[in-house]
């Protein structure tokens, strides 16, 4: 893969026109050179059960949630310091299945409109740790599977990550642009738009088991769920 020797002052003008040229067969992906390790085998991603595996993981949770979702009573904080709104949790008792496709509809986003928007967002946002990203390009057959080859030294659980990504690339058009430290960024070009979809999608992004999903800050599972319509960037962290 090729790597730049430091943050591009183009990207925003660079970045659609590598998306464009797909002859190339490599994906643009800014990341800290610190976070490459040894490429993960994409087989291993293969062999995630997807289904099964976030059904066990889910009844798992929810046995260690269940008690604080049925208790309303605010966990004990510093004097002076707000309450932590009381969180109900998902509203399924049992793994609900993996959250519907979105169609590709001819006036939506293109996975690439969408990537090239979110990079756009993140660059205005001044993001913590961005510019001491770099250009990477990596040889890849799809988009979503940059994390394993980049070899990511997080303490994501890779197999896991990389097959939801899979599937969300497929079902949402999701396209990794930036991976820094322990913090992942991916564009969406079609996020859900009802509420029912978003509170299964919502429990698949608690189970990649990122720290700030409803945790960091503490964030209800209804709330984190309803801001994900629509949302045409997410976010996740590892402690």
């Amino acid at each position: 893969m090729w790597v730049s020797d430091e943050f591009p002052e183009d990207i925003e003008q660079l970045w659609p026109r590598l998306l464009e040229d797909r002859t190339n067969g490599l994906f643009p992906v800014l990341s800290w050179p610190s976070a490459m390790g040894r490429s993960f085998d994409l087989d291993r991603i293969g062999a995630v059960r997807l289904e099964e595996v976030l059904a066990a993981d889910f009844a798992e949770y929810r046995r260690r949630r269940l008690p604080f979702w049925s208790d309303p009573t605010p966990a004990p904080v510093p004097e002076g310091i707000e309450p932590w709104p009381h969180d109900p949790g998902p509203p399924y008792e049992r793994w609900p299945g993996l959250a519907p496709s979105m169609p590709v509809t001819s006036g939506g986003l293109t996975p690439e409109e969408a990537s090239s928007r979110t990079l756009a967002s993140l660059i205005r946002a001044g993001r913590f740790g961005l510019y001491d990203c770099r250009l990477t390009l990596v040889p890849a057959s799809r988009g979503s599977d940059v994390v394993a080859l980049l070899g990511w030294s997080a303490e994501a659980p890779l197999p896991l990550l990389c097959a939801l990504l899979r599937s969300w690339e497929d079902r949402y058009g999701v396209r990794v642009v930036a991976l820094y430290g322990s913090e992942l960024w991916v564009s969406v070009a079609r996020p859900p738009v009802a509420a029912a979809h978003a509170n299964i999608l919502a429990l698949e992004h608690v189970l990649s088991t990122a720290d700030n999903i409803v945790d960091d800050p503490p964030t209800p599972f209804p709330d984190y769920a309803a801001a994900l319509v629509g949302r045409t960037d997410w976010s996740f962290w590892w402690d």
